[in-house]
């Protein structure tokens, strides 16, 4: 049987990197006023848990979302939230935190940190639904790389 290269997910450090990841982004999540009533369950711990497992899949990890959910459908499934301008940027917030502080503790590769900000920025302006106004309103995010 052939060598098969490495995923993704095994260079960006697996299970452990994306647990880690995604389980920051949620603690910034639960204290956050704006994207907190978002999440209809009182705990987080199973929208934590569909994060992790749609990120380690489309990384090219186990395909256990899939297996479980069938295809992510990401605008049908946060449709009947409304996403505007200030819940994406809070969400990418969060999530730029979150990846800054596990890029340190797991020692990403920052070739992947790039590629991974890239996606996550473009699916966080892929998930608005509808306007902000637009006085006194910061410019979206940007594709930059570590906020630090």
């Amino acid at each position: 049987m052939p060598d098969t290269e490495p995923t993704p997910f095994d260079q960006m450090g697996g299970e452990a990197f994306f647990t880690a990841l995604v389980h920051r982004f949620y603690a910034g999540v639960a204290e956050d006023p704006v994207l907190r009533p978002m999440y209809p369950e009182g705990d987080l711990a199973p929208a934590e848990r569909r994060l992790r497992l749609f990120l380690t899949q489309y990384w090219g990890g186990p395909t256990t979302y899939g297996d479980e959910r069938g295809h992510p459908r990401l605008r049908m499934r946060h449709a009947p939230y409304a996403v505007d301008d200030d819940a994406r940027d809070r969400w990418v917030q969060h999530m730029r935190a979150a990846l800054d502080a596990t890029m340190v503790e797991q020692g990403l590769d920052p070739a992947w940190e790039q590629q991974l900000w890239r996606y996550l920025v473009g699916a966080a302006i892929a998930m608005v639904n509808t306007d902000t106004p637009a006085a006194g309103h910061a410019p979206g995010p940007t594709l930059g790389t570590s906020s630090a």
